[in-house]
């Protein structure tokens, strides 16, 4: 079995009520239920945290890369500015892919830059809630091919 950690960034814990238009109407802990459940289908056990600290998010990236886990990242606002979420995935040497609920690329200009981007295996963005599924599939085919286990 893999393990993959989801980790979320600011203000994610806000999910369904903050900008419903653009991030949606589903919860994160809505969110965090279907991954663990998509999660047990695919044989992975699937770790779920949120954080609006991004010391605490390094923390949880080294934790993750540490065990050999899976990371799928949305650093949310962290995205565009945080070396140390970059340099965090490198010094562990993580899997992770980087998702977002929204298209960034069709937002504001300053949000279609990522630091987090060039130590990803991907990016997904844009399919709502559907892109931490999409991830989720992804990562845990990257890891199995990695262990040897899946010729896909």
């Amino acid at each position: 079995m893999v393990a993959v950690h989801v980790i979320n960034g600011p203000n994610l814990n806000l999910l369904g009520v903050r900008e419903p238009q653009t991030y949606g109407s589903m919860t994160l802990a809505a969110i965090e239920q279907r991954l663990v459940e998509f999660g047990a289908r695919l044989g992975a056990e699937v770790v779920c945290r949120q954080s609006n600290v991004e010391g605490e998010l390094v923390g949880f990236i080294h934790e993750a890369g540490l065990a050999g886990a899976g990371i799928i990242l949305n650093a949310a606002a962290y995205t565009h500015t945080s070396i140390a979420l970059r340099d965090a995935i490198k010094a562990v040497d993580a899997v992770a892919i980087e998702v977002h609920l929204s298209n960034v690329h069709a937002r504001e200009a300053f949000r279609h830059h990522s630091t987090i981007a060039p130590v990803c295996a991907g990016v997904i963005c844009g399919f709502g809630a559907v892109s931490y599924e999409l991830a989720l599939d992804a990562i845990v085919r990257i890891l199995r091919q990695r262990q040897g286990a899946d010729e896909n």
